[in-house]
């Protein structure tokens, strides 16, 4: 059952596969009542875009350089104080400030005006990440990501029976998700990362052309040598991006019924669609200040 899901659900991600990283996800999605029915394309396409090839630039001088138009200035810097205001956030922001080996670029753009991404990632010889590019949406404040990809940035979806969450608090949530994918890009290791980047569009390549067999000795031996499939790659860079913003939104709420509602809806959409990534969730609802581990 979950192999011929991978299949179905990979064929409608192939046309990212051009992309560094084509996306995917192994759950079906459940309806969204008065809305049209997206492909997994649409959803991943409606938060991140789609990440290009450009190349990271070459003069890097370390720590964090931001390049926001004037236009956006006064907005970022209130999203940019609201993820300061938590420890994890201070923590990370001063890590790569700080760090004299690694650019950290911020931008803040027109375009995929609600969401945000990561990528043009360097590396040295040395197979250190020494330079990531965050780019994120003029209007990051506004619009919920789907919960199938982004339980955590989901949760705050506000509802009659729950406190509204301000704009300025969503748009630092996300801001966390995409330090998260920088913090683990900076642990894996680099050239299996290259390698996955380079083979998901040939494996995507050949799953179209073989009539959509995921047993394909071929796919299975790319399948080897790049550590999972595609869906199942995406997936563990994802949740760690969701993992980071909800670390981020555990020391930001601190009124404890609001966080054990926020922490309900992410442990059912976990539930529902990331169950083998929960105790990266768990771990950080037991690392709340109260110790009550609320949701789970």
């Amino acid at each position: 059952m979950r192999s011929s899901r991978f299949a179905l659900l990979l064929a409608l991600l192939v046309a990212l596969s051009l992309s560094p990283f084509s996306v995917g996800h192994t759950s079906t999605k459940p309806p969204q009542p008065n809305a049209p029915e997206l492909t997994d394309e649409e959803l991943i396409a409606s938060y991140h875009g789609v990440e290009t090839n450009e190349a990271a630039p070459d003069d890097l001088p370390g720590g964090i350089r931001e390049e926001i138009p004037a236009k956006y200035l006064s907005r970022y810097q209130q999203w940019k104080e609201e993820f300061l205001s938590t420890e994890a956030g201070r923590n990370q922001w001063d890590s790569y400030q700080k760090n004299s080996s690694f650019t950290l670029n911020i931008i803040v753009s027109r375009d995929n005006s609600e969401g945000a991404t990561t990528g043009k990632y360097k590396w040295n010889d040395a197979g250190q990440l020494i330079s990531a590019t965050i780019t994120l949406g003029m209007r990051l404040d506004e619009g919920y990501p789907n919960p199938i990809y982004f339980p955590v940035m989901n949760s705050l979806v506000p509802n009659d029976s729950s406190a509204r969450i301000s704009g300025n608090t969503l748009a630092a949530t996300k801001l966390a998700h995409e330090f998260g994918h920088v913090n683990r890009t900076g642990k894996v290791d680099s050239a299996v990362y290259q390698l996955q980047s380079q083979l998901i569009p040939q494996y995507n390549k050949i799953f179209l052309s073989n009539g959509r067999n995921a047993n394909d000795p071929r796919l299975l031996e790319l399948t080897e040598k790049i550590g999972g499939t595609p869906v199942q790659i995406w997936e563990d860079r994802e949740y760690w991006g969701e993992a980071n913003a909800m670390m981020y939104l555990r020391d930001r709420v601190t009124e404890e019924n609001v966080r054990c509602t926020l922490f309900s809806k992410i442990r059912h959409s976990v539930d529902l669609y990331a169950k083998d990534y929960e105790p990266r969730f768990l771990e950080i609802a037991k690392a709340t200040p109260s110790r009550k581990i609320c949701g789970w």
